[in-house]
């Protein structure tokens, strides 16, 4: 770890530098970048981050800073957060101590001077609540009591009204008669009077009860209107959250599932306490889950208008004007593409079937089979079809076809960079099919074919050879007559590795366009089957692809993420950057191998500072982006169908005219769809068992006999020795070295579909009969 630089005071009162910040007892201390500002400290994990990402702040008003030796301090603010923090030296930690001594003075002074302007303010709003609860709870007493007063003064009133008109009546001396009457007259006075005072206590009465309730009811508005308030903040402060995360993790869609918080060490708050940030880098994922590259964010209106090599993807002439005028066209091209998809969708197609018998509910105790394969090759081992699907190797190969549609639009393109978009997303949509495929495809028997004729319906067919069994390879063939050719031979080499399998591909796949003239080619990612023994089995795709034009250079780099529980990302995540033979980014892909690809294009990129681990992270500014590709719905029913597509369920229908090594006619594929898994079981031990006597035949015929070899082959005092050679050779394929990758491949030597059209088959082994 290089030496952190020494911290310097800035313009305004600033004061920023490298300081190592104690995360967990994993980790250790880490290098931070903090920065000191009216009375806050700040920390960033890079300098690149003050602009966009803090990890965390503390008041220094209410905090205590600790010395504790030569070079280490402790700040905290009373437990919530505790920072402790170590400078390089025991002169830069002094330095740190008075700027931060300073700073908390100055803080602590400009508090108090806000507390005391604010004695006359408004209380808190809490305090707001408790008061006018009071007022209303006196009011209402004062009230109460001011009614019963009005009740006794009216009863009292009449019963002295009485007791005098009594006294009235009665015969008594003049003098007491003079007496009474003045009595009686204050009384009326005292009655006329009292009266008053009651119809105004009546008037404060009602007026009282009714402010009450008005003010019961804005007490209540305004309590609803706080708890609103407070949801919508809480809901603002995880949104920010997530777009900060999105902005420093993601290239387009946002981040979720936060992760777990990392350990703390001390008493009380202890180290990063509420310091969640910064326990980011401290999960435990259980795959490994690199850093984006690249970030990319709206573009800038102003950049539309700009003229020059600094911007990405359109020429120096170009303005908006043109490039909203090219968006339009390419709309109207879409459009026209949609009308020509739809009225070829009038064309009467042959009916393909669109369910298949369903799963049968076998129970199987998969330790036993499964204990005694950790570390073997998975093609080598004895699988009943209780782990199969009902469907081969080649026709699960011949379902990378299922959305031919971006190869056919793909073939329309006159950008070459654009047409890599599609290519890319047509790449990414092979795996689509397996999200919830976890059963085994047959391994094909050698010399096993199976072909696919969509030339009325989609403009293409396809062929498939199973060209080598240990290691198995299969070789794949498609043409359209829309203007693209896709080849490809895939070996698979795969480990059980107790908890999960691992499934890695071999082998190059090309596709051409006869307009363009462009070849690309590529290679597949790694498959990971997990849970083998516990729990519900579930598929991953992870790695990195490289699609190259070999006759431009241009090239897409896709990285398919690993799953991570812990992960804040989408799962099972694609992005990817189309690039020219310069390395200049002209459109950015995202989205996930399961649902949907989109394309961007790029305007500018930036190259950004050095990250956490000293790698340059490019920001690109891109327009809205636009789908790519989307997965078409499973079938009804999927799930007891081994969740096939539509054009899975259509692979294994039984058709005719198709070659005897056909996987159609495949005896124990066939009787597992039909649900007879038994017999599936026993036919399929017999024809392995038939191939592997056809094998040994084939390789003690090759064997050279030691009294025909010629003396020339080896030297005279070394006995010629018998060595077992796989003679085989492909029927519709051959090998030859590919002018473009430099491999040994096996490509299509043509003949099927004349032979086909014949009807004669007179050259096909047998592989499926019981003879």
């Amino acid at each position: 770890m290089s030496e952190p630089k020494t911290a310097s005071p800035t313009p305004g009162d600033m004061y920023k530098g490298w300081l190592f910040k104690w995360t967990n007892y994993i980790k250790g201390y880490q290098r931070r970048w903090f920065v000191l500002s009216n009375g806050l400290l700040s920390y960033y994990r890079t300098q690149a981050e003050m602009g966009h990402t803090c990890r965390g702040t503390i008041n220094l008003a209410t905090a205590n800073i600790t010395v504790e030796d030569t070079c280490n301090f402790i700040i905290s603010n009373g437990g919530t957060q505790t920072y402790h923090l170590k400078a390089s030296s025991e002169v830069e930690r002094q330095r740190w101590i008075t700027a931060l001594e300073l700073a908390k003075a100055k803080a602590v002074k400009m508090q108090a001077e806000s507390d005391d302007s604010s004695d006359e303010a408004p209380v808190s709003s809490q305090g707001d609540k408790s008061e006018f609860q009071s007022i209303l709870r006196t009011l209402t007493c004062k009230v109460e009591d001011l009614s019963t007063c009005h009740d006794l003064i009216g009863k009292h009133g009449a019963a002295l009204q009485r007791s005098l008109s009594e006294l009235e009546s009665l015969k008594l001396p003049p003098e007491s008669g003079d007496k009474i009457r003045q009595v009686n007259e204050r009384a009326t006075l005292f009655r006329i009077t009292s009266n008053a005072m009651i119809n105004a206590c009546r008037d404060f009465l009602s007026l009282a009860q009714t402010h009450s309730k008005k003010w019961q009811k804005s007490l209540q508005y305004e309590r609803d209107q706080r708890i609103r308030l407070e949801e919508t903040l809480e809901q603002l402060a995880k949104q920010h959250n997530n777009l900060e995360r999105a902005f420093r993790g993601a290239t387009v869609l946002p981040a979720s599932s936060p992760g777990s918080a990392g350990s703390s060490k001390g008493s009380g708050g202890g180290h990063g306490k509420g310091d969640l940030s910064d326990d980011d880098e401290n999960e435990f994922f259980d795959a490994i889950e690199d850093a984006p590259e690249f970030i990319t964010v709206p573009a800038d209106p102003k950049y539309h208008k700009r003229t020059g090599s600094n911007v990405s993807g359109i020429s120096s002439e170009m303005g908006l004007e043109d490039h909203l005028r090219e968006e339009q066209q390419q709309q109207q091209q879409q459009q026209a593409a949609n009308q020509e998809s739809a009225s070829k969708e009038l064309i009467p197609r042959k009916k393909r079937r669109n369910r298949i018998p369903d799963k049968p509910n076998y129970s199987l105790n998969l330790w036993s089979i499964m204990k005694n394969c950790i570390g073997k090759e998975l093609s080598k081992i004895p699988m009943p079809v209780n782990f199969n699907e009902p469907i081969s190797m080649l026709q699960r190969l011949t379902e990378d076809l299922e959305y031919s549609e971006l190869l056919d639009r793909a073939a329309k393109c006159e950008s070459s960079l654009e047409q890599l978009c599609y290519v890319a997303a047509f790449t990414v949509s092979s795996y689509s099919t397996t999200v919830f495929r976890t059963g085994k495809p047959f391994n094909p028997l050698l010399g096993e074919t199976f072909e696919l004729d969509r030339l009325e319906e989609s403009g293409y067919r396809s062929l498939c050879e199973q060209v080598s069994h240990h290691p198995p390879a299969a070789a794949h063939h498609a043409e359209s007559k829309r203007g693209w050719t896709l080849r490809q031979e895939i070996a698979i080499a795969s480990k059980f590795r107790g908890k999960y399998l691992s499934i890695m591909p071999l082998g190059s796949i090309h596709c051409l366009f006869a307009n363009s003239g462009n070849h690309y080619t590529w290679k597949k990612v790694n498959t990971t089957v997990h849970n083998i023994i516990v729990g519900k089995l579930w598929i991953d795709q992870s790695g990195e692809i490289d699609i190259i034009n070999n006759k431009t250079g241009d090239k897409c780099h896709l990285k398919f993420a690993p799953y991570s529980y812990f992960s804040r990302d989408v799962a099972r995540k694609v992005t990817g950057v189309v690039t020219d033979s310069s390395g200049k980014a002209h459109f950015i892909l995202s989205g996930t191998w399961d649902e949907k690809m989109d394309y961007s294009r790029v305007m500018q990129s930036t190259r950004g500072e050095n990250g956490a681990e000293g790698r340059q992270k490019t920001v690109y500014q891109t327009l809205r982006a636009k789908d790519l590709w989307r997965r078409n719905p499973l079938p009804e029913n999927a799930e007891n169908m081994y969740y096939f597509s539509n054009l899975a369920l259509s692979l294994n229908e039984e058709e005719e005219g198709v070659a005897p090594t056909d996987s159609r006619l495949r005896p124990d594929q066939r009787m597992m769809e039909n649900g007879h898994w038994d017999e599936a079981n026993s036919e399929k031990q017999r024809l392995e068992e038939k191939q592997r006597a056809v094998r040994r035949k084939r390789e003690s015929e090759a064997v050279k006999p030691e009294e025909e070899a010629d003396p020339k082959d080896s030297p005279t005092d070394s006995p010629i020795k018998s060595a077992h050679v796989d003679t085989y050779k492909a029927l519709w394929f051959e090998r030859k070295e590919d002018p473009v990758t430099g491999e040994v491949t096996n490509v299509y030597r043509g003949g099927y579909w004349e032979a086909k059209e014949k009807q004669d088959w007179s050259a096909c082994p047998d592989v499926f009969s019981a003879s």
